[in-house]
């Protein structure tokens, strides 16, 4: 399938489907974090989605944003956009779920793994994606999608937060330029 043939789905309709597929490992040792910038977005969302069936307390919840944790960060630098990452509980023997919008080479969770570790000792760690896109590089992989669609390295798949506060899923070709050394045939 090319590039040209790809419908996305919406990512609305995605998101529903991750709350239903989150509820049952909701328990009282739970809470969610989200990955910056899009697996907040998302978080933010499953939240109201989630609390709406919990008759207890709230979710305990936070964001990590990995950007110093990355192994390319000399490469990629920072983003204008950086903000600090945000742990309110405790971490030890926590069941954390941890959500990002795509899901690509698994260097970002393993980012974002490295940092949590930094705040303590989770019980578990669940990985959850909006989409995994395939392309995976680190043998770690999302538990639970709410889609799998397979990309060329050249494409590039976005989550949005559109003005009025819905996402949306954007996918843009990206132009390979050749490496400083290579030479044309």
């Amino acid at each position: 399938m090319s590039s040209i043939d790809i419908k996305l789905p919406s990512a609305e309709d995605l998101l529903k489907t991750l709350a239903q597929k989150l509820q049952p490992l909701l328990q009282p040792n739970t809470a969610l974090v989200g990955i910056q910038s899009g697996g907040v977005w998302l978080m933010q969302r499953l939240l109201i989605l989630l609390e709406k069936d919990i008759a207890a307390n709230a979710i305990e919840h936070g964001t990590l944003d990995v950007s110093f944790y990355r192994d390319d960060y000399e490469q990629r630098g920072l983003k204008a956009e950086n903000r600090p990452s945000q742990i309110p509980f405790d971490v030890e023997n926590k069941h954390i779920i941890l959500i990002d919008d795509v899901f690509y080479t698994g260097r970002t969770t393993r980012a974002a793994m490295n940092e949590l570790f930094d705040y303590g000792r989770p019980a578990s760690i669940t990985l959850v994606a909006l989409v995994n896109r395939g392309g995976r590089e680190l043998p770690i992989a999302p538990q639970i999608t709410a889609a799998d669609i397979t990309l060329e390295h050249s494409q590039n798949l976005q989550l949005i937060q559109n003005t009025d506060g819905h996402l949306s899923l954007e996918l843009k070709s990206l132009t390979l330029q050749p490496s400083s050394g290579s030479t044309q045939a």
